[in-house]
Order: structure tokens, then C-alpha cells, then sequence
């Protein structure tokens, strides 16, 4: 891990905690709400969106406690960096159906926004981690800059 990523493991852990609270949140509003939809018949639209919408939210925050869980377990020396690069980062997922987030209640709605909002700024965070650590290995890299001094010194 590189100097610059001592921050990671206090960031990887807040975001744990605020994946798993989010998490508990969208299975308690979609519980609920899929109590409230049992009455309606099996092919009505808003039950279906319900569904849908249900196994997106919950999907997305699985996939998200997954990575964090990775990573934390990378900072707490539980896994090797050849694991969780093994392991794969997150992956983009299906867009919504703005046809059927429409039939979903506003607190819905915002949940499942919510939801995307979180997974989304992980996507970036992982683009940028993979993007600082592109580069040689900071070992490789002074290695490659002595070569260059010796060869200059040569000349």
C-alpha cells in the first residue's frame, strides 16, 4: 500500500458502518412496504416495481458491503493485495426503470436514489485507488530512476 493511502482503512471503516446502516434501512423500508403490497394481485404493476426495485436496492448494497469488506480485511491484513485484486472490484449494475420507480412511493424513490448515490461514489473511489495505484510500485520506481541516474553518470 502506498504512503498516500494511509487514510484507506479509516475510510474504508466509515464507509462499512454507513453501508451496513444504509443496508438495514432499504431491508426495513422494502419489508414493509412489500407487507403493504401483499394484498394486490401477483401482476400488478406497483407490486412488480416493488420487486424489482427491492432486489436492485438490496443487490447494489450487497455488492457495495462486499467490496468494503474486501478492502477492509486488505487493510487489517486479513487478505493479500494479490486477493483482493483477485476478489474484483464492483461492477456497474442495471439501471433503474423510471417506469417503474414511478409507481413507488416518494420515501421509495428516495431510498433507491440513496442507494445509487452511495454505490456510485464507491465506483469513483475504486476508479481512483485503481487509477494512484497504476503506476510502478514505489520499488520499481526507484529502481528505474537509479538506472537512469547511473546511465546519466555514464554519459
Amino acid at each position: 500500500m502506498h504512503a498516500a493511502a494511509s487514510f484507506r482503512p479509516r475510510l474504508v471503516e466509515t464507509l462499512y458502518h454507513e453501508a451496513i446502516e444504509l443496508s438495514d434501512v432499504v431491508r426495513e423500508c422494502f419489508d414493509l412496504s412489500d407487507a403493504e403490497a401483499r394484498a394486490a394481485p401477483v401482476d400488478d404493476p406497483y407490486k412488480l416495481a416493488l420487486s424489482c426495485e427491492a432486489l436492485r436496492a438490496t443487490t447494489r448494497m450487497m455488492h457495495a458491503v462486499a467490496w468494503l469488506l474486501n478492502n477492509r480485511a486488505f487493510h487489517r491484513g486479513q487478505m493479500s493485495e494479490f486477493q483482493l485484486r483477485r476478489t474484483g472490484g464492483l461492477t456497474s449494475l442495471p439501471e433503474r426503470d423510471p417506469n417503474r420507480i414511478a409507481l413507488l412511493p416518494t420515501r421509495l424513490r428516495a431510498l433507491v436514489e440513496q442507494t445509487e448515490a452511495f454505490y456510485n461514489r464507491l465506483l469513483r473511489l475504486q476508479a481512483q485507488w485503481n487509477a494512484a495505484e497504476s503506476g510502478p510500485p514505489p520499488a520499481v520506481d526507484a529502481m528505474q530512476r537509479q538506472i537512469a541516474e547511473a546511465f546519466r553518470k555514464a554519459s
